[in-house]
């Protein structure tokens, strides 16, 4: 799966382990993660495991607004 914006995903590995986030950004090998819980941040791209759910988003939402989106899509 690619991880584009809006791309829902499982951090495995680091402090948020086992949370769910959204893909806000895209850097090269890195991408910008922002969730429930979690600090929005550069994540590579090997610590995530991508779901097959999507969100529309965009770079510029806050995180209010991307928990709002998670929750509707029936990820907590």
């Amino acid at each position: 799966m690619i991880l584009s914006i809006g791309r829902v995903c499982k951090k495995i590995k680091g402090k948020d382990a086992g949370k769910y986030c959204a893909v806000v950004n895209k850097i090269g090998k890195m991408v910008v993660i922002d969730g429930k819980g979690m600090k929005r941040s550069k994540s590579d791209i090997f610590h995530l495991e991508p779901m097959p759910v999507t969100i529309d988003i965009t770079k510029n939402d806050n995180t209010e607004a991307i928990v709002k989106k998670l929750a509707e899509a029936g990820i907590n």
